[in-house]
């Protein structure tokens, strides 16, 4: 039960921890690291399994994790007073003597959750310095066991979905008599910038440091270790500084990831290192040896998660159906991967000025504010521009204006004709009802492209002329109208499948509101529940029969329904229970979603006549022509969302025939479930079938998919020295950003980070980073929308135009800036969001 911890590192971490672990390794790779033992989880486990110890830990089992503190604290209780086995005692006694005989020491906690890749439990676990005597060691080492189940830990592991019930080991080291003690990162871990060093440093021990007890000498370190900044009369000289850097490159290169750092100058002038462990809060970003840009595919898809590996590969499928168009803006062809993080390299538009404004645009239009830190990055110096002489422009499709013109004058026709070619592809990748496993992934193999590519191959007509059909009336109207104003024509659009799938919703609410007895029975029940019901069928028949039906046509979507392994409602309806009792508690005058997007079709009807008849009688003509442009727009519109639909209902086709090879490879005992294959792409799910056992890889990629979920922000644009530029904001007199859905709204903050199950009340103001159809039911109550990114025509933006609630969108730092509660006035017009009751 006690190893030197020389000896710790051979040892499996659940035996050692995870500090004693990472201490040992350094030891064995020639860091300087003061000697100690370590008192493994295995003594920890012999104390925890006296008295009333198994009881607890039960107990602790058998509670959600937001209610094990009560657990937790009778957990502490007991560790800190059931006695330690005598020859456990005296093992420990004995290593102490031979270690420091009645010398101080450091005892330190290592717990097997603890200096994680994705989590480090930095503060959470206690740590006792200059401890001298055996009874002294003693109560430190209970001590950092029960530290196991304090508050702060036990909250810390619920808030990172760790091991609820982790075990602990203790280290005890040498106490190295510090001069001068700190902290090193080898990355700066606030602008994430991997080419700086930090470094905090005080006189005396390194633990006043840590815990924030002094403010230490701050200094910054550029790549060569030169000093950037930092004070000249400081505890730690060039010399010092320079070691420090280099032996924090040496543990970088040892762990393959930036590293944080505690060490100690001793008085003798020499180096010591007590702990090291991966920086958990830097963004991956790709690699490179010189300095590039790039921007997030995530972000431009609205999605705030990573892809998994199938939904990556499947969005590099469908984005190289736009390669040419995007490299004609300053696009890298491919997409690069970390970690589930998808970016383009947009270097090349960002140094070139001719595609420059042309690629901010395009970024703007579906999630500023990337555009504009592409024009500011433009102007940074590390981003000499390039000659753009030799660029040929890309070439300009030549407009069919003669078919536009057909779509104009007959635009039920004209939409009708894209729907049954929609129809027409998706029939095909409906796959075969009885076949092989080999045979269903031949089928997904042959069709995966036309799948992915459906938005492109679709015809783009009658979708264009509705797109420009609104352009030619703006021109026509300016001088007269600005840019919101026509805008406000386009709430309440028909024929948008996202809008539709809203309303069907709405409708499935109000039959189930008919029914008191239904409408009881959901309210009452957990959203899981009621997905489990319906899915074996034995919910009340007006909530059964009224999901079905909405199943049936919008089963396919879902919460970041671009990642082809997200599972579509179909196969998890608990969202759509979500939603549906979000929507039964919305009661009250003008709260009805059908009449609400009546009124707001009606509004824009009259707002058509009204925005026309301001051109003076001599420019009758254009009057004419402008009203019948805008209202032909209108009827076009819809087509805006109509080829992803298509898109999704491709995809649920595919995971289908995906998801029953997978339960094949399941029976043959080389994944744990037919889901695993999502964690695969298709020439992996090949040699699975063929005998290939994922099962490891599998186990591995989802947790780090799951460990990337958990990242709070992801930055749209990043640079490949770990920096994510971005626009300042000012909150003191409110924020600005991309006015994308007219009209003005005064309501209580709604903060919602995933739609999944959450709630917003009627008149609430649905603040988010990012938005995307899954998240659309919620617009039906909400009385504005304010999103982080964003654009003119990203799935979130024109929704909301449509159901005629005002949005403001790109608005860096929202969902930090605001606070859920706080009173804010939405200007979809402006473009402005400002704190407290709007004047009057």
């Amino acid at each position: 039960m006690i190893l030197e911890l020389a000896e710790a590192g051979a040892c499996p971490r659940d035996l050692v921890g995870g500090k004693a672990a990472n201490l040992a390794e350094m030891t064995s790779a020639g860091f300087p690291v003061p000697e100690g033992f370590c008192v493994t989880t295995a003594a920890y486990r012999q104390v925890l399994a006296h008295g009333e110890g198994p009881r607890l830990l039960g107990e602790l089992a058998s509670v959600p994790p937001d209610a094990a503190g009560r657990s937790a604290s009778r957990l502490r209780a007991h560790v800190l007073t059931v006695p330690i086995p005598e020859r456990l005692e005296t093992a420990i006694v004995e290593a102490y003597e031979r270690l420091s005989p009645d010398g101080p020491v450091a005892v330190r906690s290592s717990s097997t959750a603890e200096d994680l890749p994705d989590a480090s439990f930095a503060g959470q676990y206690d740590t006792f310095l200059g401890i001298r005597g055996a009874g002294e060691v003693l109560a430190a080492v209970r001590r950092c066991w029960a530290s196991l189940w304090a508050d702060r830990a036990v909250r810390y592991r619920a808030t990172h979905d760790t091991d609820l019930a982790p075990t602990i080991a203790v280290i005890v080291q040498r106490l190295v008599d510090a001069e001068c003690a700190g902290v090193l990162y080898t990355a700066n871990p606030v602008s994430g910038k991997r080419s700086e060093v930090i470094i905090d440093g005080a006189p005396g021990l390194g633990e006043a440091v840590v815990s924030g007890a002094v403010t230490p000498d701050h200094y910054r370190l550029g790549v060569e270790g030169e000093t950037v900044e930092g004070p000249e009369d400081g505890c730690l000289t060039p010399s010092r500084l320079s070691a420090l850097a280099a032996v924090g490159r040496k543990l970088e290169r040892h762990f393959g990831a930036p590293q944080d750092v505690e060490w100690a100058f001793d008085g003798e002038g020499e180096l010591w290192l007590t702990q090291s462990r991966h920086i958990t809060t830097l963004f991956p970003v790709p690699e490179s040896e010189e300095l590039r840009a790039y921007w997030s595919v995530n972000v431009y898809q609205g999605i705030s998660r990573p892809f998994t590996p199938m939904g990556a590969s499947m969005i590099r499928e469908r984005q190289r159906g736009m390669a040419v168009y995007m490299t004609a803006l300053g696009f890298s062809e491919e997409i690069t991967d970390v970690d589930g993080w998808l970016y383009w390299d947009i270097t090349e538009g960002v140094r070139n000025p001719a595609k420059r404004s042309k690629m901010a645009a395009f970024a703007d239009s579906l999630a500023a504010p990337s555009g504009r830190i592409v024009e500011q990055l433009g102007r940074d110096r590390r981003f000499p521009s390039v000659p753009s002489g030799h660029d040929a422009p890309p070439k300009k499709r030549r407009r069919r204006w003669e078919r536009m013109v057909l779509a104009w004058l007959w635009p039920d026709r004209a939409r009708a004709e894209v729907v049954r070619d929609g129809e027409r592809r998706i029939a095909a990748f409906a796959g075969p009802a009885e076949a092989t496993a080999d045979e269903r992934l031949s089928f997904v193999e042959s069709v995966r492209r036309d799948v992915c590519r459906i938005e492109a191959d679709l015809p783009r007509d009658a979708n264009t002329a509705g797109a420009t059909g609104g352009q030619l009336a703006g021109r026509l109207l300016r001088g007269h109208v600005d840019e919101s104003e026509v805008a406000a024509v386009f709430r309440g659009v028909p024929h948008n499948p996202t809008t539709e799938m809203d309303l069907a919703l709405w409708r499935a609410a109000t039959a189930i509101r008919r029914d008191e007895e239904a409408l009881r029975f959901l309210l009452e029940t957990a959203p899981g529940e009621l997905a489990a019901k319906q899915l074996a069928g034995t919910l009340p028949d007006v909530i059964q029969q009224g999901v079905a039906a909405f199943l049936t046509e919008y089963g396919c979507r879902a919460t970041s329904e671009i990642d082809f392994g997200v599972p579509r409602w179909a196969d998890d309806p608990e969202p759509v229970f979500a939603m549906l009792s979000n929507l039964l508690r919305a009661e009250g005058e003008g709260q009805d979603a059908e009449t609400r997007f009546e009124h707001a079709a009606a509004a824009a009807e009259a707002r058509i006549v009204e925005l026309t008849r301001r051109l003076p009688v001599t420019e009758l003509h254009r009057a004419v022509l402008a009203r019948f442009l805008l209202r032909r727009s209108r009827r076009l519109r819809g087509l805006r969302e109509f080829p992803k639909f298509c898109l999704m209902r491709g995809f649920a086709a595919l995971r289908t025939q995906l998801l029953l090879v997978g339960e094949e490879i399941v029976r043959a005992e080389r994944l744990e479930q037919a889901g695993d294959v999502m964690f695969l792409d298709l020439a992996e799910v090949r040699e699975a079938l063929s005998g290939r056992d994922f099962q490891a890889t599998v186990a591995w990629r989802r947790r780090l998919w799951e460990r990337e979920s958990r990242r709070p922000r992801v930055p749209s644009v990043v640079l490949s020295d770990g920096t994510a530029p971005a626009l300042e904001a000012d909150p003191g007199s409110g924020l600005t950003g991309l006015a994308a859905a007219a009209g003005v709204a005064t309501g209580r903050a709604r903060v919602i980070h995933d739609p999944d199950g959450a709630r917003i009340e009627p008149g609430e103001i649905l603040v988010a980073a990012t938005t995307d159809p899954g998240w659309t039911p919620l617009f039906l109550t909400a009385a504005a929308l304010v999103t982080e990114t964003g654009g003119m025509i990203s799935h979130g933006t024109t929704v909301a135009r449509e159901h005629g609630i005002p949005a403001v969108v790109g608005v860096p730092g929202a969902t930090a800036l605001i606070t859920t509660g706080q009173v804010i006035t939405v200007d979809g017009s402006a473009g402005t969001i400002r704190f407290g009751e709007e004047s009057r």
